[in-house]
This record gives structure tokens, sequence and C-alpha cells, in this order.
């Protein structure tokens, strides 16, 4: 197969920022004539960034949808590329956004401006693993074999990613962000500020309130606790009193010595700022944050590695695409395929380790990643498996499974298991024994998946034996 060229659009609508990137993708099947196919993304190439634009937000506090759709009309003209020229994609809309009741208006206006395109609300776990690969954290993890943290600053949250030698081992998410307090630019006065940020001026009784004229000087105290609380979730600094209140879902368990950390999101790019300059002109804090983090223990006590990306670390590569074929051990419910567009929950090769309670229980916890407004989303179960594993060991991981993902099978929802390890029919087959009669699963093999990931399955193919499979990569560095 020569190699052949399509064009990729990415569309992140964040709880501050909007943006769009669209890519060149180069796709070869890299398989002799004798062999499955087997396509791979050769390199790719960032062809056009959008403007970054304030979400357009309504006064009712929902999603600006026409104002969306325009400025993604907007961009594809200044690109000089039709939105038919589009094959993949993805939109994902991230932070505060992803809680707006109109979100999925959103998606749907937009689905015609990204090909065949992922759809993503993505929680703030999720969200976390999305960022700090398209930060690098991942890929120096892998490199270096060491701990990284990606702390992704943005307008309304940080998210937290923990990574061990390539895999994701925790995340966290913490109410801090740099338009927690806005300010307007040109008369001082502060517009907003969050209820949780509110709640801790009462209690520091800091003269800070609504429509009042404020400055540096008197914004640095509240501004010093939330890089105080930024410093405790990777272990680092004083006990702030206010860090269990701040926290959005959970924080990092520190089962591993964190080495390094990197930072990313639009306050990634205000660290060393220019106060001097207009410390306000952004509207926000941004620029407080970031310069109060730049003098803070999380510079001068640990070491930070430069990130590949920052404001667009969830955007930069959105909807790239590689193909795979599964093989030929399977086991599935024709009926329930095709399946579009669901992401993947991928334990680590230290969770396989584990007993068969242990692999429930890992599993259990990492479902809470995908967890939204107290919803748990469908997600598919990406694991190694065993090379040669006894029939007690696919038992194990069959009630693991049965057990971890209970959720999703008391909806009744489709149950997707990749296995990375030829076992994928044993497994299948050890899964019918376990789920209720008649439940709607598909177990495949061969297929390499890592969270953060989407997967979509087609028909079968080749007498059943295979199921073509494209594994949606939201982040490529």
């Amino acid at each position: 197969m020569s190699e052949e060229v399509v064009l990729s659009v990415g569309i992140d609508l964040g709880t501050s920022t909007t943006q769009m990137i669209i890519s060149k993708l180069y796709i070869k099947n890299m398989a002799s004539s004798f062999t499955i196919p087997r396509i791979t993304i050769t390199d790719k190439e960032v062809v056009f960034k959008s403007d970054i634009i304030f979400t357009p937000i309504l006064e009712n506090n929902l999603i600006d949808v026409k104002a969306i759709e325009n400025f993604v009309k907007n961009q594809y003209e200044k690109a000089g590329i039709s939105k038919d020229d589009i094959q993949i994609g993805a939109v994902i809309i991230t932070g505060e956004t992803a809680r707006k009741e109109n979100s999925s208006n959103v998606l749907q206006a937009l689905s015609g401006y990204a090909g065949d395109f992922v759809v993503a609300t993505a929680g703030p776990d999720l969200e976390s693993i999305i960022a700090g690969r398209g930060a690098g954290a991942q890929t120096y993890s892998k490199e270096k074999h060491t701990t990284v943290v990606n702390l992704d600053i943005g307008g309304g949250t940080t998210n937290l990613a923990l990574f061990y030698d390539d895999e994701v081992f925790d995340t966290g998410c913490l109410d801090i962000g740099g338009r927690l307090i806005k300010v307007d630019q040109t008369t001082k006065e502060i517009k907003y500020i969050a209820p949780k940020i509110k709640e801790i001026i009462r209690k520091e009784n800091l003269p800070i309130s609504l429509g009042q004229r404020t400055s540096v000087e008197e914004l640095t105290p509240i501004v010093k606790i939330m890089v105080n609380v930024l410093e405790n979730s990777v272990g680092l600094g004083e006990p702030s009193p206010y860090y269990e209140e701040i926290i959005t879902n959970k924080g990092l368990s520190f089962n591993r010595k964190i080495e390094a950390i990197s930072f990313s999101g639009g306050v990634a790019d205000c660290i060393h700022s220019d106060l001097y300059m207009d410390p306000f002109q952004y509207g926000d804090i941004g620029l407080l944050l970031g310069n109060g983090i730049a003098n803070s223990k999380l510079v001068s006590e640990i070491e930070v590695i430069e990130s590949v990306e920052t404001i667009r670390a969830t955007v930069v590569g959105a909807g790239s695409h590689t193909a795979d074929i599964s093989g030929s051990t399977i086991t599935y419910k024709e009926e329930i395929l095709p399946i579009k567009n669901m992401p993947i929950l991928k334990l680590s090769s230290q969770d396989e380790q584990g007993s068969r309670d242990e692999l429930a229980d890992a599993i259990e916890k990492k479902m809470q990643w995908y967890q939204l407004e107290q919803e748990f989303q469908n997600v598919a179960l990406g694991i190694e498996g065993e090379k040669n594993p006894t029939f007690q060991r696919v038992l194990d991981y069959a009630e693991a499974i049965a057990k971890g993902l209970e959720p999703i099978i008391k909806r009744n929802e489709p149950l997707v298991v990749s296995v990375q390890q030829d076992m994928a029919k044993a497994l299948g087959q050890c899964l019918h024994s376990v789920l209720p009669k008649d439940y709607p699963f598909v177990c495949i093999d061969s297929v390499k998946v890592e969270n953060g990931d989407y997967i979509d399955i087609g028909m079968p193919v080749a007498n059943g034996s295979v199921l073509p499979v494209v594994v949606k990569t939201l982040i490529f560095n």
C-alpha cells in the first residue's frame, strides 16, 4: 500500500478557551502481502492552528452554540480548507464546559465539521490523562523510566495525572484556575469570584469582594493560598487547611516518589510572566497565579520538565487515528456491532499482577476516571492478559471484569474487552459464563490500547474470525 495523506481536525472546548487544529496524517499499510493489514501513521504535520478565543457563555450559563459554530466556520475559511476535505477528527468538551446543560447540543452542531469524528465529553480524570499525554509527561516517564506528574492548569480547574514508565498510575483534580477570579481589565473591578474561593476569602477575612476595585497586592494573599494547595497536591509545602476543600473529586495518592513535574494549560504560559506590563490583561488572575507558581516550591524543590504543549495540550493531534485488525480469537454478539466512540480504560501491568479481588478493585477505582456528574460513561476495558494462562486465571479475569464493571452491566450496556495477548476467545467464553444470560459483549485480541484512546469496532470479516478496529487517539505528541 502506498502512503496516503488524510486531513484531521481537533476541536477543544474548555472552561476558558476554545480552539481547533488541523493536521495532515501520513498513513501506510506496513504489512506484507501475506499478512493481515497493519495500518500505521508514519508521520503527522500540523498545518493550521486556530485563533484561541474565550469559550462563549450566555447569560443563562449555557454554551453559546451559534458562536462556537461561527468560530469553527471562520477558522476553516482562514485555513483555506473546506469541511468536506476533512476525513477524521475529534470534538472534545472539557472542564466546566462539559458540565453545561447544552454540551450535547454543541457536539451535534459541530458534528459536520470533523469528518468521522470522536465525540468526547471528558470528566476531570480523563481530561487529566489527555492533557498529560499532550504535554509530553507520559512520553518523558517512559523515556526516563521515572515518575512524572503533569499539572494542567486552566481557567476553572487543575487536572493532575501521575505517570510512571509510560503508564497512568493516578489522577486528581483541584478547583484552582486562572479565571476563578475575573477582573475588568480597564476598571480593575472584580466581576466574578468562584464559590469555593469566595468561601476561603470569607474565612481569611480578606478585603476582596465583587464590584470593588482591586490590585495585585490585594489579590496576592488568595493567590498564595491557591499556590500552597498546588504544592500540597504533589506532596510539597506546608499543609494547607483548604486542600480538602479545594479538591474537585479526589487528589493524588502518593504511592510513588514524584521525580518531576510538568505544566500545561493556559496558566502554564503565565509562569515567569512579567506582572509589570498589565497583570490583568486577560481579565483574570491567570498571570498572578503563574507568577506565584514561578516563586513556589513547585519550581524550587522538584525538577520541572519542559512541556511539549501548554495551552494546546488537549487539542494538538486530536482526532489522529490508528487502524488495527483484531486477531483470530474473538468472542462477540454481532447485534451490538458496529460500536463507535467508546473511551478506553486500560489497566496497568501492576494492576494485572493482583488476585481476582485486586483486579476487580483496580477496575472499580479506575472506573471513577469516567464518572461525570455521578454517572458512569460506558467504557471499553483494555488489558494485557497473559501468554499461557491457566483456566483458573482466565476465570479470575472474567469474574474481576464482571465485578469491576458492575455499573455498566447493571445498565445492560454493551461490554467491550480488548486483550493484547492471545486469550480473547477463552476469556470471552468465561465472561459468557459469569455475565447475565444473553448479555451483549465483545472480547477481541491483538489490539494495543492506551488510557485516553477511543475505540471503534466494525462488523466481522474473514468469516467472523477478525474484526476491523480503529483506535482513535486524542493526543499524539
